[in-house]
């Protein structure tokens, strides 16, 4: 079994969407994102969206 646990429909805590804007700030994608953060692709897009962070597009 996998050591990493989903958070399936946690709430976001305030390190986590700091963390989001650093990485978001710096280019990074949202794969990426997602996998440092331990979230879903799809939440961290929500969450970016609802806090009017831009995630960059991978070239």
């Amino acid at each position: 079994m996998s050591d990493k646990v989903a958070k399936h429909k946690q709430p976001w805590k305030p390190e986590e969407l700091q963390k989001l804007r650093t990485l978001a700030d710096k280019g990074k994608g949202l794969k990426e994102i997602a996998k440092a953060l331990n979230r879903t692709e799809e939440s961290t897009k929500d969450a970016a969206k609802q806090h009017g962070m831009t995630i960059g597009k991978l070239r």
